[in-house]
């Protein structure tokens, strides 16, 4: 063990910064946490392709959410005690200062190459599984039915993929890493505002087959927990937020303009066969 690991100090895992009040702390730490937690959620637009979801997939789902939190976790408390916080605070590469302190010879061109990987793994994800969702809302009639358009042959929804790595890459020219990692929290959050909401107005309707279900006060304690987290985002945020909401609202409403005058069917969700 290297004399900086020996070193370190585990009182600093408990120590709060000393013109922030801790309640606050806490809740501003959720937020960045909250992106790190990106993507579990997308990972209900794939579960139709599994076999009995409604044993596989709340199973996968806990179990990897479970293990990315006790990683994270460990990750934390790790770097609290090794590093001193002023130095993660002012870092641009946190992870890097842990190895430097940790004494683990890593050069840090193989640790840069290794966190490109992960981020271009990330975006993949991302735009499979939004390319799914966009794809789900089209057979839906809550999107444009070009949206729906599948490869013969594969049948992977094509124009949803194309439209989505088009936009992801678009973003990334919109401000800066920072801005956009809060936008898309504050987009996920109010995504999560009506889908507990979904789940309480759900409960009202009865499944003739095996499904998951949740206590109640589950989607009600969430809804509070999310009120909390959308109050800790500053203006500007909410206004780029706001910008975005108004354009997928403009787009819904075109969809189902279009779908009344061609006579397409109300939009219907099979949510409901599968959780409540």
């Amino acid at each position: 063990m290297s004399s900086a690991v020996a070193g370190g100090d585990p009182a600093r895992v408990g120590q709060f910064a000393p013109d922030v009040p801790p309640v606050t702390g806490i809740f501003s730490a959720s937020i960045i946490a909250f992106f790190s937690f990106l993507g579990f959620e997308s990972a209900a637009n794939m579960a139709e392709e599994v076999k009995d979801p409604t044993r596989s997939y709340p199973r996968a789902l806990f179990g990897a959410i479970g293990t990315a939190g006790v990683v994270y976790l460990l990750i934390a408390i790790g770097a609290a005690i090794v590093v001193p916080t002023n130095t993660l605070v002012g870092s641009s590469g946190p992870l890097l200062e842990i190895l430097k302190a940790s004494g683990v010879g890593i050069p840090g061109s193989l640790f840069s190459i290794i966190a490109l990987i992960a981020i271009a793994n990330g975006a993949l994800l991302f735009i499979t599984m939004a390319s799914r969702a966009t794809y789900g809302l089209a057979e839906a009639h809550l999107l444009p039915q070009t949206f729906s358009k599948v490869m013969p042959g594969r049948r992977t929804p094509w124009v949803a993929i194309l439209v989505v790595g088009l936009v992801t890459m678009g973003m990334s020219f919109v401000g800066d890493v920072g801005d956009l990692a809060d936008v898309t929290v504050q987009l996920l959050l109010l995504v999560f505002v009506s889908a507990n909401i979904s789940v309480l107005v759900l409960k009202k309707d009865k499944v003739g087959h095996r499904h998951v279900t949740v206590p109640r006060i589950v989607p009600i304690l969430a809804l509070a927990a999310t009120a909390v987290l959308l109050t800790q985002q500053d203006a500007h945020t909410w206004i780029v937020t706001g910008g975005y909401v108004l354009v997928g609202t403009a787009i819904f409403v075109i969809a189902r303009v279009h779908a009344k005058r061609t006579g397409q069917p109300e939009p219907t969700s099979n949510a409901a066969s599968a959780f409540d």
